[in-house]
């Protein structure tokens, strides 16, 4: 794991194995950025000449590797393009995003320092949590493989920062919470499914929960069945790994207002009887990544000791075809009563936060935010990179969105129209999980799921089904695989609750 801090020492006197500075774009190219003044004039003037012979532009995201020849302690200067002089300061994503490609491109180095014009506490953090972000690699399962990897950067020293600046040790403890977070999130998306069924992903959460702070309470499948579950078991009957629910409670003695989140937690979804098409599966280890969410967002939260009560509820299960699976054309008497007609057996995820989104209900929190992997659909609509944000509270989708932005993770708001709801009408039962037509599917899962809020519950849905897994090359400080996306989404939500923002 990547160590970051902060450091007043003069960067041309620290012993390390690289020296991080910026460049931005000038009129004839790269030109070295503030923040690391020092060690250009320890060069004479021939740093920006070497970046001009190596046809540095600066453009974002540029790397170049510059020796010191002895201008300092360091050996190597690694110089880190950051685009465009902005004249009120580099945004938190752009430095999110070199902070990551800096981590990445710091494999196998053991100490690192970085001056960088880094602007207050939030632009350290930022920074700082692009490295902790951009440094991981998903390792379990190499072992042959293995062999010639480099390790991650073992420390990352922010430099021309006070010791006793309290603001930016703060921002450095949140990013580093964060990215625990964040990056166990990523972890348990990218486990096999062979490894990470509902049952080991309840026992995570248990010891998550001690180790952060937080109350857990596993509900297996005869808990559940005691208690009228019909959704979650439903989806889960098909499989020899049987379902569970599990609450995670956090609670602050000064806090006045709960939010609750809701996670989908599919550990491998085949699409039951309604099996998925050949090339559909590989990646489906990833449809617990709304449960993955919500439990990294909890854990952050706790141990950020955050002003606000959460509760978390992870709804787990296997959707697998067999002789004991849900049939098309049976009906599911879910949690609270409803009845619900499966028409598709693939349009599981909604069944069981269904019935976790009832429950969450009956603890009356003023807010709740379910996140899953649900709907194709929404990656028609926003693309692999983004998610969408639907709500029964436009003020509420509003600042839901607002703190997505502002923790650097791509979402839109989009609408539950109402008169798409009749398509759920079911001859036979109180709705169907499926609508009359294929157009305009994301909004439809929105639609069903709002049926199960609570009235006076401010309710948002996340549907991260195209950026919660990453097919194609890392990139800034998003890997390959898992993404964790939605942990640093909820976490800004909670601390704005508690912050009396929203």
């Amino acid at each position: 794991m990547t160590t970051l801090s902060i450091g007043s020492t003069a960067a041309l006197s620290l012993r390390a194995d690289v020296l991080v500075i910026g460049a931005v774009k000038g009129e004839n190219g790269a030109v070295v950025a503030e923040g690391s003044e020092s060690i250009a004039a320890a060069f004479d003037g021939r740093l920006t000449d070497t970046l001009s012979a190596l046809d540095a532009t600066g453009a974002e995201g540029e790397l170049h590797r510059v020796p010191t020849f002895g201008a300092a302690k360091a050996p190597l200067v690694l110089v880190i393009g950051l685009g465009e002089r902005p004249a009120d300061g580099f945004t938190h994503e752009t430095l999110r995003r070199a902070g990551g490609t800096v981590a990445r491109a710091l494999a196998g180095v053991k100490k690192a320092g970085v001056a960088l014009p880094l602007a207050g506490a939030e632009a350290v953090g930022a920074f700082g949590e692009g490295v902790l972000l951009g440094a991981y690699s998903f390792e379990a399962y190499r072992e042959k493989s293995r062999e010639g990897r480099k390790d991650a950067v073992k420390d990352v020293v922010l430099l021309g920062i006070k010791g006793r600046d309290k603001a930016a040790k703060a921002a450095v403890e949140r990013a580093a919470i964060t990215a625990q977070s964040v990056n166990q999130a990523r972890d348990l998306v990218n486990t096999p499914p062979n490894d990470l069924n509902p049952k080991d992903f309840a026992a995570i959460a248990v010891d998550t929960g001690k180790n952060a702070g937080f109350k857990v309470e596993v509900l297996d499948d005869k808990a559940l069945a005691k208690g009228g579950f019909g959704g979650i078991l439903g989806v889960g009957q098909g499989s020899a790994s049987k379902p569970r629910l599990v609450r995670l409670g956090y609670t602050h003695p000064k806090a006045k207002r709960t939010i609750a989140l809701v996670g989908k937690g599919i550990t491998y979804d085949s699409g039951g009887i309604s099996l998925k098409p050949a090339g559909a599966n590989e990646t489906m280890k990833m449809d617990m990544g709304g449960a993955a969410a919500v439990l990294g967002a909890v854990a952050a939260v706790a141990r950020l000791g955050l002003e606000v009560n959460v509760t978390g509820w992870l709804a787990l299960a296997e959707n697998m075809p067999s002789g004991t699976a849900t049939r098309p054309g049976d009906v599911l008497r879910m949690y609270g009563g409803r009845t619900v007609e499966v028409l598709n057996t693939d349009a599981e995820g909604r069944l069981v936060l269904a019935d976790a989104i009832t429950r969450a209900c009956e603890e009356s929190p003023q807010m709740l935010i379910d996140v899953a992997t649900l709907t194709g659909a929404m990656m028609v609509a926003l693309g692999n990179d983004m998610y969408g944000i639907m709500a029964n509270d436009d003020t509420f989708r509003d600042a839901v969105y607002d703190a997505a932005t502002r923790a650097g993770e791509q979402a839109w708001p989009m609408p539950l129209p109402a008169d798409m709801r009749k398509q759920m009408d079911s001859p036979i039962a109180d709705l169907k999980n499926m609508g009359n037509s294929r157009m305009g599917g994301g909004l439809l899962a929105g639609i069903f799921l709002q049926e199960f809020v609570a009235d006076g519950v401010s309710w948002a849905h996340l549907d991260i089904a195209g950026p919660a897994f990453h097919e194609g090359e890392a990139g800034g400080y998003r890997p390959k695989g898992g993404t964790g996306v939605a942990v640093r989404s909820l976490l800004q939500v909670a601390q704005d609750v508690a912050d009396n923002r929203i």
